[in-house]
Formats: structure tokens, C-alpha cells, sequence
């Protein structure tokens, strides 16, 4: 089992930044990769950033704006957020990506933090 915790959401004005973070803890050894979605009301959850042995991957709306890093001694991803929009604005969830009996993957989710970008 893992666990995931997310913190770091908020308010904010357009224009400005919020650092979202997420600790993991539990069968940690088993993590291969980690990253974040996001789901705004009546839209499809999105993949925002991903990040697997040092390679990271970010949908086409974020890129240059959205930064994604890693931790590993607190077993920690970060998710830095830059210039945001209102079209930012969601509950965004944080994942762990593991690896079982070599061949078999399962994907663990935080709670949600919500992210508001509004004037």
C-alpha cells in the first residue's frame, strides 16, 4: 500500500504561482513513477505532469509554466505552478505509479487539493 498527501492548494490571482506538494509513504520501494492530474467540473481529468527516473512529460497547456520535481529522500514530488490562468482552476490529485511482480502496475492517488485562480 501506498500513501499519498497532498498539500499546497489555494487561491490565487492570475498571474500568480502556488507550489503543490505531494509525500508518499508506505510500500514506497514499489514507486516507479509519480506525477499529477487535474479535473475541473464538466471536463475529462487531464495528466498535467509526470515525472519517472528523471524524465519528466507535461500536457501542452502547462509547458514552460508548470514544473515538476522529485525528492527522493522525502519521498516528495513537488508541482510548481507559474503564470497561472483561471483556466487552471481544479482539484488537482497527485499519483504514485508502482510496479508488482515485475510486469503488473497499479496507481495510487492523494486526497485532492483544490486550486482556485480567480480575480
Amino acid at each position: 500500500q501506498v500513501q499519498l498527501v497532498e498539500s499546497g492548494g489555494g487561491l490565487v490571482q492570475p498571474g500568480g504561482s502556488l507550489r503543490l506538494s505531494c509525500a508518499a509513504s508506505g510500500s514506497i520501494f514499489s514507486i516507479y513513477a509519480m506525477g499529477w492530474y487535474r479535473q475541473a467540473p464538466g471536463k475529462q481529468r487531464e495528466l498535467v505532469a509526470e515525472i519517472s527516473s528523471g524524465s519528466t512529460n507535461y500536457t501542452d497547456s502547462v509547458k514552460g509554466r508548470f514544473s515538476i520535481s522529485g525528492d527522493n529522500a522525502k519521498n516528495t514530488v513537488y508541482l510548481e505552478m507559474n503564470s497561472l490562468t483561471p483556466e487552471d482552476t481544479a482539484v488537482y490529485y497527485c499519483y504514485a505509479r508502482t510496479l508488482y511482480s515485475d510486469s503488473y502496475v497499479y496507481d495510487y492517488w492523494g486526497q485532492g487539493t483544490q486550486v482556485t485562480v480567480s480575480s
